[in-house]
């Protein structure tokens, strides 16, 4: 049955291809780009029909439901996509290899030198990338505590309605991209690996957005192969690539939306107005804090949209744009959550327990969290300017610590009190952070604070004049201080400003556009060593970021094997060492497919616990802030925190119950290690 799943699949991509070329004009770019959001656009919609009719563990409903939402797809855009002349995608990709060879020969020697460099550094990392996405399991803690956690318990329950997880994310976060996540595990016959599929697909397809939008923006082969290039080693983007985290999937989404927004600036066609409200509908449906952005997508809709020459058509443009958004947000975004979230927690985002954790609330009065967020906006600043990936070495280390002193002595003498200031912030601000911090999230890396955010500044007070530039300057300054307004400041925050990314990467066309900065006129040697550097740092620290990954490491390093033969539950517990013999432990008693009721706790790791093959079923009994519940009769087993089950509480312990063997003495550790118990019912 497994090959019927993949030739399915294969058939539905054939067909996600075909209808493609329904809505993208003659253009490589825009097919791809249109690939992708067909894909989101049919799977998750797919999603949530059967989770309404219990059929979410089912294939050959996925298989069904895919097709016909694809077919309303076809049915749709070869009405609104104005019959697009009929092309062969192959002769396109021909055309366009002959016009790449005939690019990289008119290359200059300076030229051929940095694409030389960022492509192989490209390609290396591309293939490294791969080989740890197809052999390495998922182990990011998001996941093991929510994403993935929750994609196993819908399948074992045949639908993604709420059910009272332990963690708050598996009943409140949006489902799209788990019912995404789902589809992709069961058509590929439960490969664990293919829940990656999504995230690693968003990279390749970010980088192809950026390109169409370097393209549409400057309609510079070179401009927008760099943009391309300098985009796939912004550090925490390329990190992403391999993982389960959500943010490399917004930021495929938020790059598609940008892409068809130029390209409507760029042809007037209807079209592109309302397949970008649709891509807006499924941004917005797949994580709430596309809210942040909000601001930043307004700016860059009244530059390609809302500034029209007469009121007339300024109206049919928001009227058009407007009602696809509508339309979009009923499908895509409104049935993903947020709805059950205010029928259930009386909020779209959840419990008034997440809210306080990590969102404006927890900065009290209004000149507080004005003095704060101000305060944050300097903190990530500050967090930019590193060499990271390259201090992920000891000699890195030492060479950051060396160029930092100078704003660490401003700081210092301006009296900010960023590390001393701590109410407004998830873990407290330092100059140097945690190697963990900084190994697992890194911000840009190089092309951040030596080129990227020196032309953002540059451009928003004129210095240099570009129009789009300016505009993309004000979206840039709008996210990056949303990020910091919105919510504490957290070290790992690197992750959201992927997003902020799109727009400051764009920056990078006027090295080859402005005449006071282009790298693609005579002499200039200074200037054009300078950039040379900076991309030459920019490929080490990406190689390195990579390679010194300890999250998944391709080759052994600091002391640890690598990834690809480090062993699963070791692995997958990387970031919560104190657990990791617990859960050796239970794994050698536990049978593969034993039924486990989990008295954990919110930050618990539940994911290792299904086993290699997903195959145990595991039951919660302590759901998030709704106390203790019986034992089912069910279960086979009990695994529970000594924190929820003890003398006092509804579920007595037992002189009995098996000690697993947490190490509760570590005390570098984002959160205090639990004392694992296990209990054999039958």
């Amino acid at each position: 049955m497994v090959l019927f799943y993949w030739l399915a699949f294969f058939l539905f991509l054939y067909g996600i291809g075909f209808v493609a070329k329904k809505v993208a004009q003659p253009s490589l770019t825009e097919w791809l780009i249109t690939c992708f959001i067909l894909f989101a656009g049919s799977v998750i919609p797919s999603g949530f029909i059967l989770s309404a009719l219990d059929l979410t563990a089912n294939v050959y409903a996925w298989i069904f439901g895919n097709f016909f939402i694809l077919l309303l797809h076809f049915l749709l855009w070869s009405y609104l996509g104005n019959a697009s002349p009929g092309y062969s995608v192959r002769a396109i990709i021909s055309n366009r290899f002959a016009v790449f060879k005939s690019w990289s020969r008119e290359l200059s020697p300076y030229l051929k030198a940095i694409f030389l460099i960022m492509f192989s550094t490209f390609a290396f990392i591309a293939i490294t990338n791969l080989i740890l996405v197809l052999f390495t399991a998922p182990n990011e803690w998001d996941s093991m505590t929510g994403h993935l956690n929750r994609a196993v318990r819908y399948i074992q329950h045949g639908t993604m309605a709420h059910f009272g997880g332990t963690n708050w994310n598996m009943d409140t976060y949006p489902k799209s991209l788990t019912a995404i996540q789902i589809y992709s595990y069961l058509i590929s016959g439960n490969f664990e690996n293919a829940f990656k599929l999504i995230h690693h697909t968003s990279y390749y397809t970010s980088l192809v957005a950026v390109f169409g939008i370097s393209q549409r923006i400057g309609r510079n082969l070179s401009a927008s192969f760099f943009c391309a290039l300098a985009y796939s080693l912004f550090l925490d983007f390329l990190m992403q690539a391999i993982s389960t985290e959500t943010d490399i999937v917004m930021t495929a989404y938020l790059s598609c939306l940008l892409y068809f927004l130029f390209t409507y600036y760029s042809t007037r066609a209807n079209k592109y107005l309302y397949i970008s409200g649709m891509v807006f509908g499924i941004v917005f449906g797949h994580k709430v804090t596309f809210a942040l952005l909000l601001p930043s997508v307004f700016v860059i809709m009244l530059y390609t949209v809302f500034l029209a020459p007469d009121l007339k058509t300024f109206f049919g443009r928001f009227v058009k744009l407007a009602m696809s958004i509508f339309v979009a947000m009923l499908i895509y975004t409104f049935p993903t959550g947020y709805i059950k979230n205010i029928m259930v927690f009386g909020h779209p985002i959840g419990p008034p327990t997440s809210l306080k954790h990590q969102s404006v609330e927890r900065a009290g009065s209004v000149s507080n969290l004005l003095e704060q967020g101000s305060r944050n906006m300097v903190r990530y600043a500050y967090d930019f300017f590193n060499l990271d990936g390259i201090r992920n070495a000891q000699w890195g280390y030492n060479l950051n610590t060396t160029i930092r002193k100078p704003i660490v002595a401003l700081e210092d003498k301006l009296r900010m009190r960023l590390d001393e200031e701590t109410d407004f912030s998830i873990l407290p601000f330092s100059m140097q952070r945690r190697f963990q911090n900084y190994n697992a999230n890194p911000y840009w890396g190089v092309f951040g604070f030596a080129l990227t955010l020196p032309l953002v500044l540059l451009v928003l007070v004129r210095v240099f004049r570009s129009r789009v530039h300016w505009f993309l300057a004000l979206a840039f300054c709008l996210h990056f201080a949303t990020l910091s307004y919105s919510a504490p400041y957290d070290p790992f925050k690197g992750r959201y400003f992927i997003e902020t990314g799109l727009f400051g990467v764009l920056f990078l066309l006027l090295l080859f556009s402005h005449h006071r900065l282009s790298i693609t006129k005579p002499r200039r040697s200074v200037w054009k060593g300078y950039v040379l550097v900076v991309v030459v740092l920019a490929c080490i620290s990406a190689v390195m970021s990579v390679y010194l990954n300890v999250r998944c490491l391709p080759l052994p390093a600091y002391g640890h094997e690598s990834a690809l033969k480090t062993e699963r539950i070791e692995f997958q517990t990387i970031a919560r060492p104190d657990i990791t013999k617990a859960y050796k432990t239970f794994d050698s008693i536990v049978p593969a497919n034993a039924t486990v009721a989990l008295a954990t706790i919110n930050d618990d790791f539940e994911y290792p616990l299904y086993g290699e093959d997903l195959s145990r079923k595991l039951i919660t009994i302590n759901p998030f802030e709704k106390g203790l519940k019986p034992i089912p009769k069910e279960a086979d087993y009990l695994f529970y925190a000594r924190s929820v089950v003890n003398d006092t509480s509804k579920i007595r312990a037992l002189p009995t119950d098996i000690r697993l063997g947490s190490d509760t003495t570590m005390t570098d550790l984002d959160v205090k290690g639990e004392d694992y118990y296990l209990r054999k019912l039958k």
